[in-house]
């Protein structure tokens, strides 16, 4: 189980928010933590400590007045970690290779593949030619409805007709190289994982999966290791001590058996 550090950008900041509150309108979202740092500071971090493959969302629509400002400090971490992070929110054909040749290790995409609640598989085709598989994240967040969990686009706040389901792991794994799953009913919350939603993905063996929402302790990272099968990466937010939160970074890089250095 690696750790897969993060970077979440809303209206221009580097913050942790609750996952379920974000709005388009106004811009608005439920903050846990707002840094003073910029993009710099986390991808020199990250870099340092070599923690490859980690993400970057923008959380602001494509037509957020914010937008541009979310992409100038995406855009410092790309800069200070190249090769190293993978960049999510906006992504289309039209700018995914802009982002790759800016740094990004992946693509990280959504809402363009699944617009309208359904897969679109002509998008996938078309992100697919312009910067190959290899640098495709699809990311596959979900929300809990009538027992069974959808995927989400739009920043979480639409849900999808698609059923997150082992054979639509695998019917999409052609396309990608990885996927991102945050459980959305928890993320942002630091009150404990999705363990159904863990136990759901632990049954997949293909792609990469990387699970974010809810882990507050240290307890969820053993909990999240045991039902992932020590198969599925994790990412922190809010619980961790460089968002305000009291799980120790190096602690947490010493758990899963990340390399740490001086972060001094």
């Amino acid at each position: 189980m690696r750790f897969r550090p993060c970077i979440d950008i809303h209206n221009g900041k580097i913050k942790q928010i609750v996952g379920g509150s974000l709005l388009d309108q106004g811009d608005f979202a439920t903050e846990n933590f707002v840094s003073e740092k910029d993009g710099t500071f986390y991808g020199k971090l990250y870099k340092e400590n070599h923690l490859n493959g980690g993400h970057i969302i923008m959380l602001n629509a494509r037509d957020s007045k914010y937008y541009e400002e979310d992409k100038v400090q995406a855009l410092k971490a790309l800069k200070a970690f190249e090769g190293g992070l993978q960049i999510g929110g906006g992504i289309t054909d039209e700018n995914a290779k802009e982002f790759i040749e800016s740094g990004a290790s992946h693509v990280i995409v959504t809402s363009f593949v699944f617009a309208g609640g359904k897969v679109h598989y002509d998008r996938l085709d078309a992100l697919k030619e312009q910067v190959g598989r290899e640098h495709l994240v699809l990311d596959l967040s979900c929300r809990k409805r009538n027992d069974k969990y959808y995927i989400t686009t739009d920043r979480w706040q639409k849900f999808t007709e698609e059923e997150l389901t082992i054979e639509l792991l695998h019917k999409l794994e052609s396309w990608c190289d990885e996927y991102l799953i945050h459980g959305v009913d928890v993320e942002g919350k630091a009150q404990g994982i999705d363990q159904e939603l863990v136990q759901l993905l632990a049954r997949y063996n293909g792609n990469k999966v990387t699970y974010a929402g809810g882990v507050k302790n240290f307890d969820d990272l053993e909990l999240l290791k045991n039902y992932g099968n020590d198969k599925i990466d994790v990412t922190i937010g809010s619980a961790l001590d460089l968002f305000g939160g009291d799980m120790e970074f190096s602690k947490v890089l010493e758990y899963c058996d990340a390399t740490i250095t001086n972060l001094n």
